[in-house]
């Protein structure tokens, strides 16, 4: 149950989030709201990556906001409150101790709950809103897919994560989902959505000490262009060997590397305006967050 209710004003703010599940640990939601933004307009939330970093990913969605009149709310979770992948990436799903958490704990439901206080505030009356995560929100926005209900969001997209959850029972999270009391309902589910993976074709380092190389990622390929690759082949041939619908879309960006700016421009555009824009389009001169 969300105990908090979102009314952010126009232009940038900041506004704390108290998650009913979590009300020790602070979040603050970073948001821009367009002077134009009605409460029929689409709302987009922004997962950051590993920097923690809310404020920048929300500023580099503001040029689309303005053009397609959204409202972008960029959770941040910091270090000090979520310290570590395990307690971001990874959701909270498993314990210090090694058992699974209870359901209600992971981490994965709090975009929802953020959606969910901007209605009771009278911000929305979308009924649903999408979801763009990179690089560690990247990891975020595709295992929050593989284990909640869909029912709040549209459209979610997870751009160069530097690994993935892979789609099946017999290996254990994260790298997989055993161990989680999920069943091939869960999975059938998670096929079935059309999640899109952003890959940037660029985005192959094999040394960026970001990038996670422990050896269930290694599996997955030797960078995060390779594994996006990999974890949609695995994805669709399972799926087709359980005989289950599959929706998933691996999207290419041409030209692009680790660039959180860079895809999301990307993303704004797909779905906004139906095309991925050239590399000299999305590229700028700011250096992209991680």
């Amino acid at each position: 149950m969300t105990t908090t209710t979102l009314s952010p004003e126009t232009g940038r703010s900041t506004l704390p989030f108290v998650d009913a599940h979590h009300p020790d640990r602070q979040i603050d939601v970073n948001f821009y709201r367009p002077a134009g933004h009605g409460p029929d307009d689409p709302v987009v939330i922004v997962q950051h990556g590993m920097l923690r970093n809310g404020d920048e990913y929300r500023d580099f969605w503001i040029p689309a906001a303005e053009k397609h009149r959204i409202l972008i709310a960029a959770p941040t979770f910091s270090d000090a409150s979520f310290p570590g992948p395990e307690s971001y990436n990874n959701g909270l799903v498993i314990g210090s101790d090694g058992s699974t958490s209870p359901v209600e704990k992971w981490l994965y439901a709090v975009p929802a709950r953020v959606f969910a206080a901007l209605q009771k505030g009278g911000v929305t009356r979308r009924q649903k809103a999408r979801l763009f995560g990179h690089s560690a929100g990247g990891q975020f926005a595709h295992r929050m897919l593989a284990t909640q209900d869909h029912g709040s969001f549209d459209a979610v997209a997870a751009g160069n994560p530097g690994w993935y959850t892979l789609p099946t029972l017999e290996r254990s999270f994260p790298e997989g989902l055993g161990g989680l009391g999920l069943d091939e309902t869960s999975m059938a589910r998670w096929f079935a959505y059309p999640m899109h993976i952003f890959a940037g074709d660029q985005d192959i380092s094999t040394d960026d000490p970001n990038l996670p190389a422990q050896a269930e990622a290694l599996r997955q390929g030797p960078h995060r262009y390779a594994r996006a690759q990999f974890v949609y082949d695995f994805a669709r041939r399972e799926a087709e060997r359980l005989g289950l619908p599959f929706h998933w879309k691996l999207i290419h960006v041409e030209g692009v590397g680790h660039d959180g700016a860079a895809m999301s421009r990307a993303a704004a555009a797909y779905w906004f305006e139906g095309r991925i824009p050239s590399a000299d389009e999305l590229i700028t001169a700011e250096v992209g967050a991680l």
